[in-house]
């Protein structure tokens, strides 16, 4: 499976005696994110059908998800996220959709925003192992002598 990553570190600047204003986009982020390639199903919640995975770039770090959907989801709804990820480790959990952007091509796409919820601390753990192996797979291929 080829598997394409981009690495994207976010660390908020601060004076510390500097008052807290209300967090930005970035400025919530806890965990470190990578884009990558990988197999995906989203179904809502309530669907108990075996869904289909479907290879797509996802926004991706223990936090949430973003990626190109087809369905218009609404904020606040509830989806079951799976993913494959190394070595055919099966990865699911619930996300809260939190923004839908419409991208003006193709027609009837969506930028989705989710977070992960109800996560346990194992799960957040793998998720994790994971982010950090691919991490360190695209770090030996493209730069190692």
């Amino acid at each position: 499976m080829d598997r394409r990553a981009h690495f994207d570190i976010l660390i908020p600047i601060m004076s510390p005696d500097a008052s807290t204003p209300s967090p930005l986009g970035s400025d919530r982020r806890e965990y470190y994110r990578i884009t990558i390639t990988l197999p995906i199903c989203l179904q809502t919640e309530t669907d108990a059908t075996e869904g289909t995975f479907i290879e797509k770039s996802v926004n991706l770090s223990a936090g949430g998800i973003g990626l190109v959907v087809n369905s218009p989801y609404h904020p606040n709804d509830i989806l079951s996220c799976t993913l494959l990820l190394a070595e055919q480790v099966l990865f699911k959990s619930s996300i809260e959709v939190v923004r839908v952007d419409s991208l003006p091509y193709p027609p009837n796409t969506y930028r989705l925003h989710a977070r992960f919820i109800e996560m346990t601390r194992e799960n957040r753990e793998l998720l994790v192992r994971h982010i950090l192996q691919f991490q360190r797979e695209h770090l030996t291929r493209h730069y190692s002598v």
